[in-house]
Order: C-alpha cells, then sequence, then structure tokens
C-alpha cells in the first residue's frame, strides 16, 4: 500500500501561496491529485503540488 501524504486546501494554499480558487482550479484540471475523505472533504496530495509542469502545461505558459 502506497503511504502518500495529504494535505487539507487551505494547507495547499498555504504553501503555495496561491488562492482557494486556484487549488480548485487545479483539481478540475488535473494538475493535482486528490483523495475525498468518508466525511467528504478534499485532501491533496503533496507531492503533486511540486511536481514539474508537463508537456501541455509548458505550451500554455509559451502562448501566453
Amino acid at each position: 500500500m502506497n503511504d502518500r501524504k495529504t494535505i487539507s486546501i487551505m494547507k495547499a494554499c498555504e504553501l503555495v501561496g496561491v488562492s482557494r480558487r486556484t487549488i480548485y482550479n487545479w483539481i478540475a484540471s488535473g494538475k493535482v491529485e486528490y483523495v475525498r475523505t468518508a466525511g467528504g472533504s478534499v485532501r491533496i496530495f503533496v507531492d503533486t503540488l511540486w511536481r514539474e509542469p508537463g508537456p501541455s502545461d509548458l505550451a500554455s505558459k509559451e502562448a501566453s
């Protein structure tokens, strides 16, 4: 079994310096992985907050 560390949405916001809305946008776009607890809360996998951007992420930054 893989024991990956998870954190709350608010803790993720503090760690990376973004708003709750940004975290939810990242969840919706698949940039971060998450899990829902039995109580319905969202927990973010810490290792996905710090991963390198994929090819589609780089392309969108170059277009800006």
